[in-house]
Order: C-alpha cells, then sequence, then structure tokens
C-alpha cells in the first residue's frame, strides 16, 4: 500500500524526489514497486539477515559521521533481489538509553525469573523425569537468564499425622533444585546491538547521495512527525470526516497538507520572532520558552469572543498575556483583535 501511494505520487507530481520512510516501507513487495524511484528507509530489525549483522559486525567497521554521535559502517546487500546500500548506524545517545533500558529489562526479568523458580522448587512431581523437564522448560523459557546447578532430590512422606508407624509405607516424590545466573551471551548480544539501527537505500554512488547524506536525510523525517501528530490530534476532527471515494480522500490530504503548511509557517514566524526580541511565552506548564508549539498558542486564545455594544466592537478575555502574544505575529493578525 505504501508503495502503491508513492508511486502515484511521483507519478502525478513528476518530481525527481528521494523518498525516505521508516520500517514500515521496508518489504519485498515494496522494494519490487519502488524499482524505479530513489529512497531511503529503516532496516527492520526482525529481518534474520538484519539482526546477524546487528550482533556480528566488528566495531573495526565503523567510521565516524560528520554528525556528531554518530558512526556508521556501509555494507552491501541484495535484499528482496534489489542491489543497495545498508549503512549500520551507531548512535552514542541512543546506546546510553539502549544500555539503561537493558538494566532496567534485567532487574525486572530477575525479578519474574525468581518468582518463578520459587514456585518450580515448591513443587512435587511424580518422577525425577517430569522435575528434569520442568526445570530445564523454565530455564529456555528465560531469555535473559538460566537454570543452574540443577539437582533433583527424592523427597519422602508420610501419609496422616502424627509420627508413622512401624508399618506405615513412605510416599516419594521428586523436587527440583536449582539457582539462577544471568545468561552472559545472551546479555553480550544485547549489549552489542544498543544504539544500532541500519539504514537502506538503492542509491548506489555514494558520490550521489553519501553515508552522512543518508543518515541525515533519515533524521530530518523528525521535523515533519510532529506535524502528522497535529493533524492526528482529535482537535482537529479527522476522524469525524467521513469519505467513500479515494478522490475526496485525496481532496481531504491536501486539504490537510495546507492546513499543515499554514501552521507550521505560522509556528516558524512566531519563533523567529521570539528570537529576534529575545523573549519567551509561557508554556503549559508556566514556565518560559522561545519555542513554543502553535497548539499551544491556539488553546492560550480559546474563549475570546467579539462583542458588539451600541455598535462599537470590543474583544473580551484579551488578557495582558494574550496581548503580549499578538505582539510577535503580524499586524493583519494583530488588527483582527481590533490592536493597533
Amino acid at each position: 500500500m505504501f508503495a502503491t501511494i508513492i508511486t502515484d505520487f511521483q507519478r502525478q507530481w513528476q518530481i525527481d524526489a528521494l523518498f525516505v520512510a521508516d520500517a514500515a516501507l521496508y518489504t519485498e513487495e515494496n522494494l519490487q514497486q519502488m524499482k524505479q524511484l530513489r529512497w531511503v528507509s529503516r532496516v527492520p530489525g526482525t529481518l534474520t539477515a538484519a539482526k546477524m549483522l546487528l550482533e556480528n559486525i566488528p566495531e573495526q567497521a565503523f567510521n565516524d559521521s560528520a554528525i556528531p554521535g554518530y558512526e556508521i559502517a556501509p555494507i552491501c546487500s541484495e535484499y528482496g533481489g534489489i542491489q543497495q546500500r545498508w549503512l549500520v548506524v551507531e548512535s552514542q545517545a541512543r546506546k546510553d538509553a539502549d544500555l539503561k533500558q537493558l538494566e532496567k529489562r534485567l532487574a525486572k526479568q530477575l525479578s519474574k525469573a525468581q518468582s518463578e523458580l520459587r514456585l518450580l522448587l515448591n513443587q512435587e512431581f511424580a518422577c525425577s523425569k517430569d522435575a528434569l523437564i520442568a526445570a530445564q522448560r523454565l530455564s529456555s523459557k528465560l531469555s535473559l537468564h538460566q537454570l543452574v546447578d540443577i539437582q533433583v532430590k527424592e523427597v519422602k512422606k508420610y501419609t496422616g499425622r502424627g509420627r508413622p508407624g512401624k508399618n506405615s509405607s513412605p510416599i516419594f516424590y521428586y523436587q527440583v533444585d536449582a539457582s539462577l545466573a544471568p545468561k552472559e551471551t545472551a546479555i553480550a548480544v544485547e549489549t552489542k546491538r544498543a544504539g544500532r539501527f541500519i539504514l537502506a537505500t538503492n542509491v548506489l554512488d555514494d558520490n550521489t547521495l553519501t553515508d552522512d547524506d543518508v543518515l541525515s536525510e533519515y533524521k530530518a523525517q523528525q521535523s515533519t512527525e510532529p506535524g502528522f501528530r497535529f493533524l492526528k490530534d482529535p482537535l482537529f476532527f479527522t476522524s469525524s470526516v467521513f469519505l467513500n471515494s479515494t478522490e475526496r480522500v485525496a481532496a481531504l490530504a491536501m486539504v490537510m497538507g495546507l492546513c499543515l503548511l499554514v501552521y507550521s509557517l505560522g509556528q516558524k514566524a512566531l519563533r523567529q520572532a521570539l528570537e529576534r526580541a529575545k523573549k519567551t511565552i509561557d508554556n503549559q506548564l508556566g514556565k518560559p520558552t522561545s519555542t513554543p508549539t502553535l497548539r499551544w498558542v491556539f488553546q492560550c486564545f480559546m474563549s475570546i469572543h467579539l462583542l458588539t455594544v451600541d455598535q462599537i466592537k470590543q474583544i473580551a478575555n484579551l488578557t495582558p498575556e494574550r496581548q503580549l502574544i499578538l505582539q510577535f505575529f503580524g499586524s493583519p493578525c494583530r488588527k483582527y483583535y481590533l490592536l493597533s
């Protein structure tokens, strides 16, 4: 579906663009449909080839990127029958965050494994084989820990209360005795993969699109994602519009795109005006900021009304804080609120 939308867009607009997407685009079917397009995509970490590469690539393969905090290792690939360049990227900031998450996972999984081990140690089995199978099953289920020093002990007990008589026959059952230990190999793999991801492009000439350019283009997605969050926000009421033809869906998407363009231009103008004046306004938490979102400004201007009394127009609820914000917009905007 994604590839079809992209190819239709390129055919209608006739532009020679570089299409950048996340891992959802990277499938064999989509790559086949986009043979004639130039693209950059993230490679899903669930692919077998990607897993192998992230776990086994040597440290010597990485080169420092011109983008601070990143290292890149270029690799040739032919996934899906398409010749392409894979770039294994390591981000230091992300690596630090991933290692912290790994510590939390280890602590959380250790606590859960200890609870499951206690249940296993208290369980009674009819034979030693069943006890050993249960221990092995639990050990294999744990991803970052394992059972060690596994032993099966025979326990006898007598039925009934009090001291058993001379002719009483004991009942034998079996219990597991084991302890927990970390899976060093699995933890080493997770540690090595920390902070790494793979980007792919079908632009094979690294002079036309350098490794740093690929990373830079992929990172540029971050500037558009807030806009899409804005369009999907309930306050935009997009979900309340029902359309049953592709032409009307396309028209609505065009209108939404234009709205987002105007929104982005307004937000940029506000931030530039604040920067020039070296001023700030309060954000949602009441703290000063020079980079407010236009959505927050919209919310600040709710409950403002135009009143006409004796043919004289007045603006109600135009507080000093709101007048301060209007100083950083153009004169047409201030005129709309009857300000000079």
